[in-house]
């Protein structure tokens, strides 16, 4: 069901609305399997004391990932791009292709607001992006004006984009089911909150029409066995995955392989981490957690956020040592075996 991307090297100052047949016969830059051969990382973006983008800290984060098997960078609601400026959206799109080893392994976020993701659209027709994801919001929108609002940034662009499905009745599976087959969507990224994963009739009836070959679980490490072995999806994001990111990639190995128990077992060692961030903020405490982990400075957070309280921050620290306790206890037992084995 979902088209393989293509790559477009456009001129930013011209227009470009491409066909759906133009969509549907792109060259392959892009295959939706690769989705699940990486846990797909969702990194705060690191800031100096001043409040500027600051490369060098960010290159930390990326080579931190990159030591834990992590091949696919998404940049989004962790890096806080609902509030980045416009001023500074091309520095961040030039940083990021300079972090680049492939042009396929960075997907930087768009909008929310309409005018912005459109304004967005110009400015990435001048970088070789895969694709890039628009940010959802509930305020001022309407499922259909969404809809046509994503067709319209992806025709823009020149490139099918990433549908981030975060809230129930932000878009209607049956218009989405439209963009796919028309070619507009590259993936989707499903993050819409459950107390009970496996009870989601709405990623069921998403799967049924669209196919989970192209879906992701979007909700971190808590929610991805269920989304991979109940609902066949493909792969899964992760913020947490910033802190440990080969505790992550082992996770998503079991699964692939089928070691569930393993699996499960991971995740239960990732889970005072999130519990942490749903209990506080998610962006503030992933911000702070990769500081205190010692990663790199990840700074200053935007306004209209706010970090977490002095108190929270020490649960936030032993959550993070403990979580790096853990990944660090089966690297050495892989070690361990290999080393038996040679």
């Amino acid at each position: 069901m979902f088209q393989a991307l293509g790559a477009s090297k456009l001129n930013p100052e011209v227009a470009f609305l491409p066909s759906k047949a133009l969509f549907l016969s792109m060259a392959i830059a892009w295959n939706v399997e690769r989705l699940g051969r990486s846990v797909i990382a969702v990194p705060p973006l690191a800031r100096d004391a001043s409040g500027k983008i600051s490369a060098s800290d960010n290159e930390k984060i990326v080579t931190k990932l990159r030591s834990g098997g992590i091949e696919v960078f998404l940049y989004g609601g962790n890096a806080i791009l609902y509030h980045v400026s416009p001023s500074e959206y091309s520095d961040l799109c030039e940083m990021l292709m300079g972090f680049s080893r492939t042009g396929e392994d960075f997907v930087p976020a768009v909008g929310p607001g309409f005018g912005m993701m459109m304004e967005q659209a110009k400015i990435l027709r001048g970088f070789d992006f895969p694709t890039a994801m628009v940010l959802p919001t509930l305020d001022m929108a309407k499922p259909s004006g969404v809809a046509s609002g994503i067709r319209r940034f992806a025709e823009a662009l020149g490139k099918p984009v990433v549908v981030y499905l975060k809230f129930e009745g932000y878009l209607d599976l049956s218009d989405l089911q439209a963009l796919v087959e028309d070619g507009v969507v590259a993936w989707v990224k499903y993050a819409v909150v459950r107390e009970e994963p496996l009870e989601d009739d709405l990623l069921k009836e998403m799967v049924d029409r669209i196919g989970p070959d192209g879906v992701v679980s979007g909700m971190g490490e808590q929610p991805a066995t269920v989304h991979l072995q109940d609902f066949g999806l493909c792969g899964f994001t992760s913020g947490c995955v910033c802190v440990a990111p080969a505790l992550s990639t082992s996770m998503l190995k079991a699964l692939k392989s089928g070691d569930i128990a393993l699996a499960e077992e991971i995740r239960t060692e990732f889970r005072p981490l999130e519990d942490l961030r749903n209990g506080i903020h998610p962006v503030s405490v992933l911000h702070s957690a990769v500081e205190l982990s010692e990663i790199a400075s990840t700074g200053p957070l935007l306004p209209l956020l706010e970090p977490p309280e002095e108190s929270a921050l020490a649960e936030i620290r032993r959550a993070c040592l403990t979580l790096l306790e853990k990944e660090q206890a089966r690297i050495s037992a892989v070690d361990l075996t290999e080393g038996s084995m040679s």
